[in-house]
């Protein structure tokens, strides 16, 4: 059987699927160890039967709602390609606001501490000062994609805790394959956490309604149930994080979390409710969805 035969069986196989003929090409690039470009120029060329049983079966999982990340073991995130397996959640772009708003509070920083040592007229090594004074945790870190990218686009000291073993496991070959300095901290949310003094907390926590897992894509339900329940209101972890967190920020620190479209009022709610936050206010992405609450913190 020729490639563009494969090509063909797959597009057909999942044309009822949500960018079906996308992950079609997506496992015949892998199967077959090749660009999409190879697949075009040797469209003719015939396939090891082995292979050919390979790609039909991988068909049939995708089709059956198995995710074709866990198959390839492959997610881009942030310009950067990840690891993934059944361990972890698979990065999603909408996660991206959530990285970008970190660098920007990050760079605005380093931009300050830049002007001072300008102002002072003190011969400073200023990377050097941001890597020292800035720190940033990512809590329930999952693959690593959130600490890491931050890791790599920025000059904060970044350490990342997650519950699951596996998890960390999976999060600590991304760090080594992007080759990012992290500390990965095994910790049930605050419980092993002994820094006090950060200067950001990121979060995309568990936030879906238990009630509501069962009726989520098949692909969604693939991935781990430990990082997709947010309890019967889908706030379990805003309610630990919005009672704890300010305990672990700096003063004018600031708590930044991801929610589901449907959770500004409720997380916001939580944070107001606090007399440790202030400034709380919801970043949208590029779809117009609430997607990121961020406060500042107040020591009292």
């Amino acid at each position: 059987m020729t490639i563009g035969k494969l090509k063909e069986i797959g597009k057909k196989q999942l044309e009822n699927l949500e960018d079906g003929k996308i992950k079609a090409h997506i496992l015949l690039e892998f199967i077959l160890n090749m660009s999409n470009s190879e697949l075009v120029i040797y469209e003719n060329k015939s396939v090891d039967e082995q292979d050919v049983n390979a790609y039909l079966q991988y068909l049939n999982e995708v089709k059956e709602g198995y995710p074709v990340q866990y198959i390839t073991h492959n997610q881009a995130f942030m310009g950067l390609d990840f690891y993934v397996d059944e361990n972890v959640l698979i990065p999603q772009p909408d996660t991206e606001i959530l990285v970008e708003e970190a660098i920007r509070v990050i760079n605005e920083k380093n931009t300050n501490i830049t002007k001072e040592i300008n102002k002072r007229e003190k011969v400073i090594d200023a990377q050097k000062i941001n890597q020292e004074e800035y720190n940033v945790l990512d809590l329930c870190t999952g693959s690593g994609a959130i600490a890491i990218s931050i890791a790599k686009y920025t000059n904060a000291k970044v350490y990342a805790s997650d519950v699951s073993n596996e998890a960390l496991n999976v999060a600590r070959k991304n760090a080594k394959k992007h080759e990012t300095n992290i500390e990965f901290i095994n910790s049930d949310m605050f419980n092993n956490i002994a820094k006090n003094d950060f200067d950001i907390i990121v979060s995309n926590p568990p936030y879906i309604e238990k009630s509501t897992i069962p009726l989520l894509d098949k692909e969604v339900q693939s991935e781990p149930q430990i990082a997709l329940d947010g309890g019967d209101d889908g706030l379990d972890f805003y309610r630990i994080i919005s009672e704890q967190a300010y305990r672990f920020l700096k003063k004018d620190g600031s708590l930044m979390l991801e929610i589901a479209y449907n959770q500004k009022n409720s997380v916001s709610e939580l944070l107001a409710q606090n007399e440790h936050y202030s400034n709380i206010e919801c970043i949208k992405d590029l779809a117009g969805n609430d997607r990121v609450i961020i406060a500042r913190v107040n020591k009292i």
